[in-house]
């Protein structure tokens, strides 16, 4: 007995697309050829997305797995082996989509609810397996429905809260679910809609105004704001114009607000009426019309010099009958100067400010838009001045120079002059500075500055500021007479000289040891010196430099120059003669020991 499996196959019937509810069958079929005709016993396994769904033992080499009522779960891949005496078929796999979902079902928690209470729904998708997205809808007559979102992987129903706004009257909801399938999302029906109604627990609010139209500044206007209300714990009325509360009244059906009426009391009010979650709103557009317009404050001058006589007035159009007042304004309040339309004064510096005036007519009251009033003492004639405090800058260096006034109303406007040329204008309170920074040998004066402010008395000038010019020291050189070599006892002249700086110049000389050694110094009005150094000895041999100085503080140092000190003539005859007359006694004691002996 001999047999091969040629293939197994796998189907779906009536085909692979199912509606859902409908009958279906998974089939496995294994084409098995034989050396003859004998029985084998099949056993036939069925597997859907990797899991065992079906099993059977068949003579036959088909296999059906009959599904009565197809299910969306019922979608998946499905596989089949057929194992006979050992030897073991595997068929390809097939994808069956059984499509369309079941009808999900909706309940409501409530049939009656009030505004601000919250109604929670259950959406159900009875024989659906998760993971699946639920969608509820809340339905309002003339308005688009609002969507809630909500996915679920562990369960096959979903619950959410739905808070009942102001305005809700009768409301529907629905629901539908949604799955994921190999080409994309499927959906289900829309559930049953359940029917939820509304209740106001308080009706919109009411407000009005006494009186109602023609309402002028000066008039007493009152507001009124009521409710009609089922429970009246907990209820709050506020009134209010734009962000700013009025008035409010808590567990009560009503609230009045009064005030004298002004033209700033026109705009929108708005009363509002809150119960726990629930508010409600009622506007009311109030204009109010002008009794009198806006004063207006004029002044003789708003610039003047100190000890001048300053006039101010205040003045409505097209009326003459008011209560007038002129007032300086101050950070610490209000200054009444005169209740008058009209106020005259000598001024002073200290009057410097900003003045309105007011109108009062019928207990209204109104200012007019402030005038500033500037008050000017003259300028003090300048001083100019190095900052650094030394009439003099270095030559090559910036000079900076401050130009002040110690009186003077500011804002003082100085201007800096380098000869009869503007370098610089500047605007500050009492003082200015200016930067020079092009500094030539011949910049040794001529620096002034201006000074002046809005007084009448014009431009003060400073004096003329001469500054001098220091040039740095450049090329300093040391020589002596005699040069080089010295004889003791004998002078040397050493000269110091410098080829460019400004007098008086600091000369010093020194000799290099282990440690520099000032053995001379002088200050000269001079481009050089001559030190005369006396008896030269052996020990003055050595190295020598000088150093030269000025006022623009830089040592500038010379090349050194070597001195030898040696012996003077006569000394080196004193010597010899001495050698000699040594040399000729040591040759008479030899002669005289020669000749003894040779007697002997």
């Amino acid at each position: 007995q001999v047999f091969t499996f040629n293939k197994v196959e796998i189907s779906a019937q009536p085909s692979v697309t199912v509606k859902n509810g409908a009958p279906m069958s998974i089939v496995c079929r294994a084409d098995i050829s034989k050396n003859t005709d004998f029985q084998l016993k099949h056993n036939f396994t069925i597997f859907k997305d990797g899991k065992l769904v079906f099993m059977t033992v068949s003579d036959k080499e088909d296999a059906r797995y009959e599904i009565p009522v197809a299910k969306s779960s019922d979608t998946g891949d499905y596989e089949c082996t057929v194992k006979a005496d050992g030897k073991l078929g595997f068929s390809n796999s097939i994808y069956v989509w059984v499509t369309g979902m079941t009808k999900p079902i909706l309940r409501a928690d409530k049939k009656e609810v009030l505004e601000g209470e919250v109604v929670k729904l259950r959406c159900e998708l009875p024989e659906e397996v998760p993971p699946l997205e639920f969608f509820f809808r809340k339905i309002k007559t003339n308005s688009a429905p609002k969507e809630k979102r909500v996915p679920e992987q562990n369960q096959n129903f979903s619950e959410v809260e739905y808070y009942v706004e102001e305005g809700d009257n009768i409301l529907q909801f629905d629901c539908f679910g949604k799955r994921q399938v190999r080409s994309g999302w499927e959906s289900s029906q829309h559930s049953n809609q359940t029917l939820v109604t509304v209740k106001e627990p308080f009706i919109k609010p009411t407000l009005i105004t006494r009186p109602s139209s023609n309402i002028t500044e000066g008039d007493q206007i009152e507001f009124e704001c009521s409710t009609v209300v089922a429970q009246i714990h907990n209820i709050e009325i506020i009134f209010q114009k734009n962000r700013t509360i009025l008035n409010s009244v808590r567990d009560k059906k009503f609230l009045k607000y009064s005030t004298v009426a002004t033209q700033e009391d026109s705009g929108e009010y708005l009363c509002k009426v809150e119960q726990g979650a629930v508010s409600k709103t009622t506007k009311l557009d109030v204009f109010v019309s002008e009794l009198f317009p806006r004063p207006t404050l004029s002044a003789s001058m708003t610039k003047l010099d100190e000890s001048k006589t300053l006039i101010l007035s205040c003045g409505i159009n097209a009326l003459r009958r008011a209560n007038f007042s002129i007032v300086r304004k101050s950070s610490s309040g209000d200054i009444l100067l005169k209740n008058s339309r009209v106020f005259a004064m000598k001024v002073n510096v200290n009057d410097t400010g900003s003045y309105t005036c007011k109108a009062e007519v019928k207990g209204i009251v109104k200012e007019s838009k402030p005038v500033r009033i500037n008050v000017y003492a003259p300028v003090s004639k300048p001083t100019l001045s190095v900052v650094s405090g030394s009439p003099e800058v270095v030559l090559g260096k910036p000079l900076q120079l401050i130009c002040q006034s110690v009186m003077g109303t500011p804002p003082i406007t100085f201007t800096f002059y380098k000869g009869d040329e503007i370098k610089k204008n500047v605007t500050n309170d009492t003082y200015a500075t200016f930067l020079d920074e092009d500094i030539g040998l011949n910049d040794n004066g001529g620096y002034k500055c201006d000074a002046r402010n809005n007084h009448s008395s014009g431009v003060k000038t400073s004096n003329i500021l001469n500054v001098t010019v220091i040039v740095p020291i450049r090329d300093a050189s040391l020589g002596s007479v005699p040069y080089g070599e010295v004889e003791v006892g004998s002078d040397t002249v050493f000269l110091c000289s410098v080829k460019e700086g400004s007098w008086p110049i600091d000369f010093k000389f020194f000799k290099k040891t282990d440690h520099e050694v000032l053995l001379h110094k002088v200050t000269e009005y001079s481009d050089r010196t001559v030190w005369h150094k006396k008896t030269m000895k052996r020990k003055d041999t050595g190295t020598y430099y000088c150093m030269a100085s000025n006022r623009a503080s830089t040592d500038v140092r010379s090349r050194p120059i070597t001195i030898s000190v040696i012996l003077a003539a006569w000394q080196k005859g004193v010597i010899a003669a001495f050698v000699l007359t040594a040399m000729a006694g040591a040759g008479a004691v030899a002669l005289w020991w020669f000749l003894r002996k040779k007697k002997k």
